[in-house]
């Protein structure tokens, strides 16, 4: 288990700053996009790439980096923002989201976008891809691990628990799933549009181990996820509690804001909202 210090904390801060200005800067592009689920989920995307992940943007398919599937695939804001500030491409390239022949998709597309490990959009499909990486590395004698981001409306997709207990049969360690547990889903609340709590019991049901945590809180993100496997021979699982569209003032916790239409006013609003986060940052 790692412990942050304070340098290692401001980092990682000024990282997901410079993610969320990312995320804001497609949406300036294209004036459209899944805004919500892309900032709940910028904390658990900074700390994999910037903390916990070996991957070298240099050599994308390093064979013993370590694979990363965002399984919720309409937050791929977050993911292209991210793989920008990690050094994949330019940072230039994102002012060509939603124009013709633009490398980035509103899903993630491995075959365009270098650092995508896999494409994915359809919703439920992520961990079964993760779990069936995760068994493949081991069995190929790899140290590499598995992360799979997913959204909790999400989990209303059958096929995730198909996943999830197979790899808890499989015994598949090498595997660490994290939910982006922000309550909302494009119809309302998840509990209310399709509850699966207790969540964390139902997980620990079909095999995992499971801990829980505040998703925007690196200290706490960082110390889950570095102490996998949380059991020997068992999948991990993190549930992160998150707010839809963090850091946006107008838009927290509103599910009207899952697609962002955006208005002149709220880039202003928006940017304003980062302006702040910078100041206190800084200080």
């Amino acid at each position: 288990m790692y412990s942050l210090n304070e340098n290692d904390e401001f980092r990682l801060k000024k990282n997901a700053l410079n993610i969320r200005k990312n995320i804001l800067r497609l949406i300036k592009a294209d004036r459209a996009g899944h805004l919500g689920g892309a900032l709940s989920s910028v904390e658990i995307m900074t700390a994999l790439y910037f903390q916990i992940m070996k991957v070298d943007p240099k050599n994308p398919k390093w064979e013993q980096r370590d694979r990363f599937v965002l399984s919720a695939g309409h937050k791929c804001l977050a993911l292209y923002s991210t793989l920008a500030e990690k050094g994949f491409f330019d940072e230039s390239l994102l002012d060509t989201y939603g124009s013709f022949k633009s490398i980035f998709p509103g899903h993630p597309d491995m075959h365009k976008v270098p650092g995508v490990e896999s494409n994915t959009g359809a919703l439920g499909h992520g961990l079964s891809i993760g779990g069936g990486m995760a068994m493949g590395l081991r069995m190929s004698g790899l140290k590499a691990r598995v992360y799979v981001v997913l959204g909790d409306g999400e989990l209303a997709e059958g096929s995730n628990w198909e996943a999830a207990a197979a790899a808890s049969h499989h015994g598949i360690d090498n595997l660490l799933a994290i939910i982006d547990r922000n309550g909302l889903q494009i119809g309302g609340r998840t509990t209310d549009v399709m509850s699966y709590e207790p969540l964390a019991e139902r997980w620990r049901s079909f095999g995992w181990n499971v801990r829980e945590v505040d998703g925007h809180n690196f200290k706490s993100l960082v110390e889950a996820m570095s102490a996998i496997p949380f059991e020997e021979g068992k999948p991990s699982l993190i549930i992160a509690d998150t707010i839809k569209s963090k850091g946006f003032s107008f838009a927290e916790d509103k599910a009207n804001y899952h697609y962002w239409k955006a208005t002149t006013e709220e880039i202003e609003q928006a940017e304003k909202d980062l302006a702040e986060i910078e100041r206190r940052l800084v200080g």
